[in-house]
């Protein structure tokens, strides 16, 4: 697709989430708001709603897809949206509550935040994303805040991860690694390893709007290697595993 093609389609699906009741602004997120995209990345958008908002007006644009209800992944910041074909191209959209957000970014400016499970989220989230997601992502339409990294969260949000991180890996070499279990072992690792990226980005002062690039960022994609030895050595590659982990996070 063409650079103008895409901006009409980025445009064109403005328009659509725009007009929907109750929306006041809305951004394009992910890969395709960072200009970072590849030629088959989905379009990523948050629809910022100011007290009521539904789903069935969403449901009545007519297009392909699954729309969720308010709060059906889970009932968190990340409380819900759809996954959409326009025009052929795949659309996802999230829904934003302009109260909670702008609760989100009060608190994360006083270092604090809360911890979210959240499905396809190894590690779950911080409630600071929906921020991160008001540094990074490009506003179409209406206006939002653009916040620089809170000093006092730079400052707290490494010790949560980093306990969190330590806290999985205990458990794992009592439960799991002395009774040789290498599934639940390696994916204790992966869960440990994203809890140390989240602390590695969080000293440096990045936002993380997810996980598919947080190894890579935080110096940990050798994990792979780690966690595919697994099988031959649990013991061994668990030790590498706890050392490489520590070593990231103490460097920060």
């Amino acid at each position: 697709m063409r650079e103008n093609d895409e901006e009409t389609f980025a445009e064109h699906v403005a328009d659509l989430l725009s007009g929907l009741p109750g929306a006041e602004a809305v951004a394009l997120g992910g890969s395709r708001g960072r200009g970072t995209h590849r030629p088959d990345s989905d379009w990523d958008y948050a629809v910022y709603y100011r007290g009521a908002f539904d789903p069935d007006d969403l449901r009545a644009l007519g297009l392909p897809g699954t729309v969720s209800e308010l709060g059906e992944w889970g009932g968190g910041v990340f409380n819900g949206g759809a996954w959409l074909t326009v025009q052929g191209r795949p659309v996802d959209v999230h829904y934003r509550d302009l109260d909670v957000v702008e609760h989100e970014l009060a608190e994360a400016r006083k270092g604090r935040f809360r911890w979210e499970p959240l499905a396809f989220h190894l590690a779950g989230i911080p409630s600071y994303l929906v921020v991160a997601e008001l540094a990074l992502n490009r506003v179409l339409r209406g206006e939002l805040p653009r916040p620089e990294y809170p000093e006092l969260l730079r400052e707290n949000a490494p010790k949560f991860w980093r306990a969190s991180a330590e806290r999985t890996l205990e458990y794992a070499k009592s439960a799991h690694v002395r009774h040789g279990r290498v599934v639940e072992t390696a994916a204790s690792v992966g869960v440990a390893a994203m809890q140390a990226g989240h602390a590695v980005l969080a000293a440096r002062g990045e936002w993380v709007t997810n996980e598919k690039t947080l190894l890579e960022r935080a110096g940990l994609r050798g994990m792979d290697d780690v966690v595919a030895g697994m099988g031959h050595d649990l013991v061994g590659a668990f030790a590498t595993a706890c050392a490489l982990i520590g070593q990231a996070v103490g460097a920060e």
